[in-house]
């Protein structure tokens, strides 16, 4: 296709395609075709998911594994609102995917009303910008759009595509580019190495925004060469080995867990947040440190504007050169005089025991056993989600795959197809109870279709097990928490895959084991009792 005869949909595709995107995900509607024809053209397969909702979760599944901002295609009134759950945990989660969706142009709005609603004013809270394209302008959009959605806190930027001018011919002078941002290191504040240099009993909060900076390397050297032990969030589990003796694990949603992290952050004397995004975490974490008696040291992307913690000092930059620059030339102490540390860790291995005969930490404890050690695991919300959270050891960041800010249910089952199609040499397992697989349980059609040889794991317990553990123990009734007992391996039978129940731990490893070599997708049932999550997390 000449310049002359260049759509503006293809200068919109050609952009996502500069920018590494090689997968887009949704459903399609004569809104979105053109779209959907410039994609395919510049080299990115779109693939036919079931539901907006779980299209936008594949396209997170994608971005964590590539790099690349994911993609989501939805055709205008339904599907632009099918997909406002997930786009709204791209936004919270920072998740930087480009939202297209088809509208009529603004004239035939004017006396046509069937199915036209507003796409921007629904989806601004939501995304970090919209746009409406332009055909003149459309080179600009995209590069707008990618820049938005990737730089700073990533997020979703949406741009709403009328049908005329997905199809007009433009012809530009120039392609319209600007070029990446450079961020800036100044010297580190003399007042914050001062700190970091006199700290007896230093510990690091380290989150999302220095996973998406890629600032591991520099948290474990500094943590290494400081003696500071670290703490993550959830969705930053695995950015230092979570087997190295500075590191405590996740925190933020484990009562159990916190029980024994918070009393250890009370006890420092310079807390060090790293791109810590506090959206991860539960309330029992609000305000847990005054920065008029300990001194906080918040590096992040973006100001400190969130009010559940404040610091001392707040460093707005890239996480890594900043942390570095703050620690250049500090020699090398003994911290934690006390021991305090190994205590920690022992003390979780305790609360989070391995050996039981059977239950959900048993299903845990066994896939973690089985399966290798660079896996990439995905998990759906629920009690299941916050004991594997503590349970499962990484030692690589983007390795367990969650919703952590929105917590929405049924994000696991089209985060792993996602990962899978990006890096099928992985072997990627979805962990889901049974409530959250049955939301989705339609895109085991599309990972038949797709060939793609996931493993499910789903917690089988008839119940939404955290919430009915919740009425329980506010001595509420039990209510619309219970649901019938359902044959999830023959789910996964009747979509072509293979489908197994299991009710003890050789049979799980069994079936595991049978899993990796298959050909294709594997539903495992692991029929468990509720009760099993009681003093566990």
């Amino acid at each position: 296709m000449t310049q002359a005869e260049t759509r503006a949909a293809d200068h919109l595709a050609r952009r996502l395609y500069e920018a590494g995107c090689r997968h887009a995900f949704g459903m399609p509607g004569g809104e979105v075709l053109t779209v959907m024809d410039a994609l395919a053209r510049a080299g990115i397969e779109v693939t036919l998911a079931r539901h907006e909702n779980a299209a936008a979760f594949m396209a997170e599944g994608v971005w964590h594994r590539t790099g690349a901002p994911g993609i989501l295609i939805a055709t205008l009134g339904p599907g632009v609102l099918n997909g406002v759950n997930a786009i709204a945990n791209a936004h919270q989660d920072r998740v930087p995917l480009i939202v297209i969706s088809g509208c009529v142009d603004a004239d035939e709005a004017l006396t046509y009303s069937h199915q036209i609603l507003d796409h921007e004013a629904v989806l601004a809270p939501i995304t970090k910008a919209t746009f409406r394209l332009t055909a003149q302008g459309a080179d600009i959009i995209a590069d707008k759009a990618v820049g938005i959605a990737t730089e700073g806190r990533p997020g979703p930027v949406h741009i709403d595509v009328p049908i005329s001018v997905a199809d007009m011919r433009v012809t530009l002078p120039r392609l319209r580019r600007r070029p990446d941002a450079v961020p800036m290191v100044p010297a580190a504040p003399e007042e914050a190495r001062e700190w970091l240099a006199g700290a007896e009993r230093p510990v690091m909060i380290v989150g999302l925004d220095a996973v998406n900076e890629v600032a591991g390397a520099a948290i474990l050297e500094v943590a290494e060469r400081l003696n500071i032990p670290v703490i993550t969030s959830y969705k930053a589990k695995g950015i230092i080995p979570e087997t190295h003796p500075l590191c405590l694990g996740g925190a933020g949603l484990s009562p159990l867990a916190d029980g024994i992290l918070m009393p250890f952050v009370e006890k420092a004397d310079l807390i060090l947040c790293v791109g810590y995004d506090p959206i991860e975490m539960r309330p029992g974490w609000r305000e847990i440190w005054d920065p008029a008696q300990v001194r906080v040291i918040d590096i992040a992307a973006v100001p400190n504007d969130q009010y559940m913690h404040q610091a001392t000092m707040n460093i707005v930059g890239a996480c890594g050169p900043s942390l570095a620059a703050i620690a250049e030339g500090a020699a090398p102490r003994a911290t934690w005089p006390g021991g305090e540390v190994a205590e920690a860790r022992a003390a979780l291995a305790r609360a989070f025991p391995s050996d039981d005969d059977w239950g959900a930490s048993a299903v845990i404890a066994e896939a973690r056993a089985v399966l290798p050690e660079d896996s990439i695991i995905t998990v759906d919300s629920g009690a299941h989600r916050i004991l594997l959270s503590q349970m499962w050891v990484t030692h690589h960041p983007r390795s367990v795959l969650q919703s952590t800010a929105l917590c929405t249910m049924g994000c696991a089952v089209p985060l792993a197809m996602g990962a899978k199609l990006a890096t099928p040499e992985a072997t990627v397992v979805s962990f889901s109870g049974d409530a959250g697989f049955l939301m989705v349980a339609g895109e085991l059609s599309t990972v038949a279709e797709l060939n793609l040889p996931v493993i499910f794991v789903v917690f089988v317990d008839a119940s939404l097990a955290l919430i009915e553990k919740k009425q329980r123990e506010r001595q509420m009734l039990n209510l619309a928490v219970d649901f019938g007992h359902h044959d999830f391996a023959a789910i996964g039978r009747a979509f072509g895959g293979n489908g197994v129940r299991v009710t003890n731990r050789a049979e799980l490893r069994a079936a595991l084991q049978d899993a990796q070599q298959a050909d294709t997708f594997t539903v495992i049932a692991a029929e468990i009792d509720r009760g099993s999550y009681d003093n566990r997390i």
